[in-house]
């Protein structure tokens, strides 16, 4: 198995480390139904499936 040269102390092992971060997922209210959805993605409505703020499936119930 190989080993390392030297040993990477703490300090240069995290600041490598300091630009992994988790990302704030960008909400988007819809102009047409108020729904808070994430962009560029199908989202629901009272049952209904939306997408860019028009109807893609209409969603009946039968009894």
């Amino acid at each position: 198995m190989a080993h390392p040269k030297s040993k990477i102390s703490k300090q240069r092992k995290r600041k490598r480390r300091t630009h992994k971060k988790a990302v704030v997922p960008h909400v988007h209210l819809c102009s047409e139904t108020g729904e808070a959805h994430l962009r560029h993605h199908a989202y629901e409505h009272e049952g209904d499936l939306y997408y860019k703020g028009r109807l893609l499936v209409k969603f009946e119930i039968e009894e």
